[in-house]
C-alpha cells in the first residue's frame, strides 16, 4: 500500500511539472522539418509513422507528445542510460535542438497507432491482470494507475498499449537493474519476476 501510494504521489509530481512545460505548439516550418527527420532519419528504425515493425525499436506513433520531448532531451543530455540508448539516441539527439524536439515529439503524438499483435493465452491473461490490479503480495501496483486503464499513457507517462513486448521486456529489465534511472519504475520492476514481466509485456504487444 505504501508503494502504490508513493506511485500516485510521484505521478501527480511528474503531471504538474509536466503541464506547466509545455511550450507552445511548432509552428509550420518546424512541423515540416520534423517530418522530413522522422521519415529519412528516425524511420529507418522506427517506421516512418513511427510504427515501428522492429521488436528492438519502441513504437512512437499515438505516444505523448510530454513524454517523447522528455526522453529526446534525456538522450541529448545523456542521462538515459540504458544500451539502446548509448548505442543509438545519446548519437542522433545530439543534433536536436528544444524547437526539433518539441516538434518531433507532436509529429509522432498525432501519428496514428496502428495494431502491434493479437492473441489470447494464459500468459495474456495473466499480464492484464497485473496490469489492472498489480501484484500485492509482492508489493506491486496496478501499472493501469499510471499508464491508464487502456494503457495510452497519463500526461507525461507513456502509452504502452501496442508496444513491442521485445522492448518493454528490455526496459523492465533496465528500471529493475537501475540502468535507467526511474525511481517510480525502479520500486514497480525491482519486485516482478521474469514470468511476471513476460505476461505484461505480452499483454500490452496485444493492446489496441
Amino acid at each position: 500500500m505504501v508503494r502504490f501510494t508513493l506511485c500516485l504521489l510521484g505521478a501527480a509530481a511528474l503531471i504538474a511539472a509536466g503541464s506547466a512545460a509545455r511550450a507552445d505548439e511548432p509552428d509550420a516550418a518546424a512541423r515540416a522539418h520534423a517530418q522530413h527527420i522522422a521519415v529519412t532519419v528516425c524511420g529507418t528504425c522506427h517506421g516512418p509513422n513511427g510504427n515501428s515493425t522492429q521488436p528492438k525499436f519502441p513504437r512512437l506513433a499515438g505516444q505523448n507528445a510530454n513524454y517523447l520531448a522528455a526522453q529526446l532531451k534525456a538522450f541529448r543530455a545523456q542521462t538515459r542510460g540504458d544500451p539502446d540508448a548509448i548505442g543509438y539516441m545519446w548519437g542522433m539527439a545530439s543534433q536536436l535542438d528544444d524547437d526539433a524536439i518539441e516538434a518531433l515529439a507532436a509529429y509522432y503524438a498525432a501519428q496514428k497507432a496502428e495494431p502491434s499483435a493479437s492473441g489470447a493465452s494464459a500468459a495474456i491473461s495473466r499480464g492484464r491482470e497485473i496490469y489492472a490490479k498489480g501484484v500485492a503480495a509482492q508489493g506491486v501496483p496496478a501499472c493501469s494507475s499510471c499508464h491508464g486503464p487502456d494503457a495510452h499513457g497519463l500526461q507525461d507517462f507513456p502509452r504502452l498499449a501496442g508496444q513491442h513486448a521485445q522492448y518493454v521486456l528490455k526496459q523492465l529489465g533496465s528500471f529493475q537493474s537501475n540502468m535507467r534511472n526511474v525511481a517510480i519504475m525502479h520500486g514497480v520492476a525491482q519486485n516482478l519476476n521474469v514470468g511476471d514481466m513476460d505476461a505484461v509485456a505480452a499483454f500490452l504487444e496485444t493492446q489496441p
